[in-house]
């Protein structure tokens, strides 16, 4: 299987650090014209990537970097993954001390976000009638969080359902839409100081109880991706792939 992306133009949304930055260098080292957006302008140095900072939450500044790949590129976008999100440096609360702006500023960076990079690519996509949209949600979203954050959990549930919503709407057009969902990684400074919150007992139970013994890694992910952004992965839309390492 040879999967390369050779004259497409891929979009990253969340490219700065830990999976979206091993997502856009394996799209850059198999041919493709990647663009990275991400509010973290200078954590980018270094990416092969057209470069953007911006905030995925703001409608506005999502249509103009689309609109300004689809410029440079001179065609639609061939894919978006969207990876962005996280926990904003949110802890643990119990339900009836959550704030409010909190709740939903961790749906607004998983779920609003992904909404919004996804409508602003589908105009594009519709008109050359076929797109790539893969949707970077967690383990989180199919049972509970090891964060222990309520808005997390949701967000992500609802990135797998957006998936699935758009792989039926978006199908007709050529369009696939499928979500990806990682186990526990250590790659952003909010999941390594939840990795070390844990005892070595727990950190070393955590690898034990995975099928493969290992941690995963950013590339583990991009390699899930760059299939479902492949054309052997045509006839599969609306799904969920977990990257866990366990069944």
């Amino acid at each position: 299987m040879n999967i390369t992306f050779e004259g497409q133009s891929v979009l990253i949304a969340g490219a700065a650090r830990g999976i979206g930055r091993g997502i856009v260098e394996s799209f850059a080292t198999r041919g493709a014209s990647v663009f990275a957006g991400d509010r973290l302008a200078d954590e980018m140095t270094g990416l092969e990537a057209h470069k953007t900072a911006l905030d995925l939450r703001d409608k506005s500044q999502v249509q103009a970097w689309v609109a300004g790949s689809e410029t440079i590129a001179g065609r639609p976008v061939d894919v978006l993954v969207y990876v962005a999100g996280g926990v904003l440096g949110q802890s643990a609360k119990p339900l009836e001390e959550v704030d409010e702006a909190d709740w939903r500023a961790i749906l607004d960076v998983n779920l609003t976000g992904a909404f919004l990079a996804a409508q602003a690519v589908a105009p594009g996509m519709k008109s050359r009638g076929k797109g790539r949209i893969v949707l970077i949600a967690s383990g989180a979203g199919l049972r509970t969080s090891l964060t222990g954050i309520q808005a997390y959990a949701s967000a992500k549930a609802g990135e797998i359902g957006l998936a699935r919503q758009l792989g039926q709407e978006l199908g007709p057009f050529g369009i696939t839409v499928n979500a990806v969902a990682p186990g526990f990684q250590r790659t952003s400074p909010d999941y390594e100081r939840q990795w070390n919150s844990y005892s070595p007992e727990r950190q070393a139970g955590m690898i034990e109880n995975t099928a493969r013994r290992r941690a995963g890694t950013p590339q583990d992910i991009a390699h899930a991706v760059m299939f479902l952004a492949s054309d052997y992965a045509d006839f599969i839309t609306g799904q969920v792939l977990s990257v866990t390492g366990s069944p």
